[in-house]
């Protein structure tokens, strides 16, 4: 540790020199500077974020009590959307078995009887998929461009190269995108919603655009859409190392999250069964990245004279599920917006608007009839076979 004075010093007459203050530099190890003036103290570490940077992780600089709190009465809101949808996730369940993906061997009426499924859904899906992809994926790239005004050939020219650019991004650099898009497209008509994310990923140090199922947005009861929405939570399934490289990039707290719980939703048990797969040897934690509106304790919400206005403003908090550890808390509006409005990362598609957050598809349209026209083709083949 060594101790300097200030090598320059202010200009004669413009500070009383009894009363100047001392000004003292102390290197506390090569990337970390310590300055007293007076009663002042000011730290300068380069690379390490503070709670007045408007990208921080503010989970670091929120006492424990707080932060424990917060994200307990968190997590059973959380609970409580769940509850609120058990219908919708028991109709997606006996949905999903009436695409009839898997031969269904039946012992009933008797051993060896008829086990096909009608397959009308599953058609309606691969119809609407192939001719969907077409649309939005043209040979010439999904991006086009409009001038909007008086065209002339500078703004043509200036659109032509914005679509180039856009294109390229979409099928060269963000390899996902076209696979992602496909399998939203495969989920949408039969579920009657479907989400893509949109946002920067710290792992590849780009934007990207992924597929997330309904079933892994969880609304609270009585959202219209998405923008006015108190809390959207995703969950997300992430295996050690993934969770490992965000926390070393200083993106999540380098903290213990244990363990990763066994769990599986009742709609991924109705999925792998249909694909014949088995989540036993499943390492994967569940993370639950909640897009809601809080008064954070510390970080309260300020008029312009300093006092707390008591509204809650739209932060991101992301814990692990089971445990409530707490990986991150930021801020979600942009940093020169004066009125803090939500940024919104998710995209809904809804095949047919319904009367909830969550929209229509052939499982709620055409279920019945899939089920009746599985029953009679089964009772025709088994009466063939008398």
């Amino acid at each position: 540790m060594a101790m300097e004075k200030s090598i320059y010093q202010p200009p004669q007459g413009m500070v009383d020199e009894q009363n100047q203050p001392d000004m003292e530099i102390e290197i506390v190890d090569p990337e970390a500077v310590k300055i007293h003036a007076g009663g002042i103290e000011i730290e300068i570490t380069p690379g390490k974020e503070s709670s007045d940077d408007f990208n921080a992780n503010l989970a670091e600089y929120m006492d424990a009590r707080d932060l424990e709190t917060l994200v307990s009465e968190l997590a059973s809101d959380v609970r409580n959307d769940l509850n609120s949808r058990k219908d919708w996730e028991s109709m997606m369940k006996d949905g999903i078995k009436l695409l009839g993906l898997k031969y269904e061997e039946r012992t009933e009426p008797w051993a060896g009887a008829c086990g096909v499924f009608h397959p009308m859904i599953t058609e309606a899906v691969v119809r609407f998929q192939s001719e969907t992809i077409m649309e939005t994926f043209p040979a010439a790239g999904p991006a086009k461009t409009k001038v909007v005004g008086k065209q002339t050939v500078a703004k043509d020219e200036a659109g032509k190269r914005v679509a180039e650019d856009l294109n390229w991004q979409l099928t060269e650099n963000m390899v996902e995108f076209r696979p992602e898009h496909e399998r939203m497209l495969w989920s949408l008509p039969a579920a009657g919603s479907a989400f893509k994310k949109v946002y920067k990923d710290p792992a590849l140090g780009r934007q990207t655009s992924v597929f997330v199922s309904a079933e892994d947005i969880i609304l609270p009861y009585g959202t219209a859409e998405l923008l006015t929405c108190p809390r959207i939570t995703h969950r997300m399934r992430k295996n050690k190392n993934e969770v490992r490289m965000l926390q070393y990039d200083g993106f999540w707290l380098d903290v213990d999250i244990g363990d990763p719980p066994k769990t599986v939703s009742d709609i991924q048990k109705r999925k792998d069964i249909e694909l014949g797969v088995s989540a036993i040897n499943d390492d994967r934690y569940v993370i639950n990245e909640c897009c809601a509106d809080l008064d954070l304790p510390g970080f309260e919400d300020t008029d312009k004279d300093g006092n707390a206005t008591g509204i809650a403003r739209p932060y991101i908090v992301t814990f692990v599920e089971g445990n409530n550890q707490v990986l991150s808390i930021r801020r979600n509006w942009k940093e020169s917006d004066k009125v803090k409005q939500k940024r919104l990362h998710y995209v809904h598609y809804q095949y047919i608007p319904g009367f909830g957050a969550y929209g229509f598809g052939l499982f709620h349209l055409i279920g019945g009839f899939a089920k009746s026209a599985t029953s009679i083709i089964r009772q025709l083949v088994d009466a063939d076979a008398i």
